[in-house]
C-alpha cells in the first residue's frame, strides 16, 4: 500500500521519536526516500527535533500532552491535504 504525503507527514514525528513499529517505519522510510517534498519536510522536522532536544535538555512532555499534540498535528495535516494549501 502506497502512502500519500499527508499520511507520511502526519506520522513523521512518530518516526523521528522511534515510536512506530517496524512495518510502519519501513513504509514511512520507503516513501520519504522516494519523495522529494517529504525528504525536505523530514529534514526540517529532524532539525527542529534536534534543536528542541538541545534547548530543552531532554525534558519529556506528559503523555496526555503528547497524545493531544499528536492528534492536533494529524488533524492539521489532514485538513491541509484536503484543502490543498
Amino acid at each position: 500500500m502506497d502512502l500519500d504525503c499527508s499520511a507520511v507527514l502526519a506520522d513523521v514525528w512518530l518516526l523521528l521519536d522511534n515510536e512506530c513499529d517496524d512495518t510502519a517505519k519501513a513504509r514511512l522510510r520507503e516513501h520519504i526516500d522516494r519523495c522529494s517534498p517529504c525528504i525536505e519536510a523530514y529534514g526540517l522536522e529532524e532539525k527542529l527535533k534536534s534543536l528542541l532536544n538541545r534547548k530543552c535538555g531532554g525534558d519529556r512532555a506528559p503523555d496526555s500532552l503528547r497524545q493531544r499534540l499528536t492528534l492536533e498535528i494529524r488533524t492539521s495535516y489532514t485538513q491541509v491535504a484536503e484543502t490543498g494549501e
